[in-house]
Formats: structure tokens, C-alpha cells, sequence
């Protein structure tokens, strides 16, 4: 049997059995795409083999614990794994710099910096994402607020008109969610980075 003919799940199954070639295959049919990916964020050779081998150990690992199910999907499985090391590789990385929550800190602040390049790209992508989550678990009226003030882009007084409140009602809305927000932050562990 030629084992280069097999589809990506019977070489996994393969492998699962004992078969080390197999994984041999899948990796050669695979490197190319999943290096030139990970060369293309992190911009140097080096560091791109170590994530590109790293991201192996992590499929082995995931295979021999069985945490991969996803039949006829083991590429964009890699892929996903890829990604989440290069975030994590940027996030450790001494380039970065650890924001500490303060009470004249803004939390948006990050997701509009203009001067972003590939690897905030990719930071402040996961972290709006984060935030995107925990901000549906706020209280509806500061949420409301929230969303009004950040992504909408309105004045206190338009928000103030727009829910029916006071002007400072809708200022203590948004104090409240915002506490209420870093709270959230620390109990998830959420790691709020930026280069």
C-alpha cells in the first residue's frame, strides 16, 4: 500500500496504530503550507522553525492524548495550532510589554492603535475577541453603554438620548462596566499585551 495516496485521516489512524511513517507523510505533505505560514508572521527563520517544530510536538501530543477528532480536517487543525504558537510566541516575546490595569487605563485604548504591525495584528486580534466575550457578560445596561460608547462611536449625551438616561446615569454605566470588565479580565486570566 502506498502510503502517500491515503488521506490525511487514514495516515492519522495510521499513526494512532503504531505506524510512524505515516506521520512522516502527513508532516512532508503538510510542512510547506504550515511553514511558509508561520515564516510569513514571524519574519525570520529561525524563530520559524522552532514554532514550526514546536507546532509538531503539539499535534503528537494532542494525537497520543486522542484530543483530535476532526475527521478530514487535520490541516486547518495544524493551522489553528500554528497560530495559536505564533500569538503565544509574540506574547512571550521581550518585545512585549505587560499593561496593567489602572484606574486611568482604557482597555479600548488597544484595540484602536493605528501603528500596528503582523504580530499586534495577531496579539490585539485574540484580545478583542476576549474582550468581545466578556463583554456579553456584563449587565445589560452597562453592556449597552459599552457598546454604544466603543463600537459606535457616540458621545455620552448621544447615549444619554439614545437609552433614556441622564447623562450621568449613563457615565456611571459605563464607570460600573468598565470595573466590572477588569474584574472579568483577572478572573479569566486574560492577558492584556501590546508591543
Amino acid at each position: 500500500m502506498l502510503l502517500s495516496k491515503l488521506s490525511d485521516q487514514e495516515l492519522v489512524s495510521l499513526y494512532l496504530e503504531g505506524n510512524h511513517k505515516s506521520f512522516e507523510i502527513i508532516i512532508s505533505k503538510h510542512k510547506q503550507k504550515i511553514y511558509a505560514f508561520i515564516l510569513s508572521k514571524i519574519k525570520n527563520r529561525d524563530l520559524a522553525e522552532d514554532v514550526f517544530q514546536d507546532t509538531f510536538i503539539k499535534v503528537i501530543n494532542s494525537l497520543q492524548k486522542g484530543k483530535y477528532n476532526e475527521e478530514g480536517k487535520f490541516l486547518p487543525w495544524v493551522m489553528r495550532i500554528a497560530h495559536n504558537l505564533v500569538i503565544d510566541h509574540f506574547r512571550k516575546s521581550n518585545k512585549m510589554r505587560k499593561i496593567e490595569p489602572k484606574d486611568e487605563f482604557d482597555i479600548f485604548d488597544i484595540i484602536y492603535d493605528e501603528s500596528k504591525n503582523v504580530e499586534e495584528d495577531l496579539v490585539n486580534g485574540q484580545i478583542h475577541a476576549d474582550l468581545r466575550k466578556l463583554i456579553e457578560c456584563l449587565p445589560e445596561d452597562q453592556k449597552e453603554v459599552l457598546k454604544m460608547r466603543y463600537y459606535a462611536g457616540l458621545s455620552f449625551k448621544e447615549i444619554s438620548q439614545g437609552t433614556g438616561v441622564s447623562i450621568n446615569t449613563a457615565l456611571g454605566r459605563m464607570r460600573y462596566a468598565l470595573i466590572n470588565l477588569r474584574k472579568l479580565i483577572d478572573k479569566n486570566q486574560i492577558d492584556l499585551q501590546l508591543s
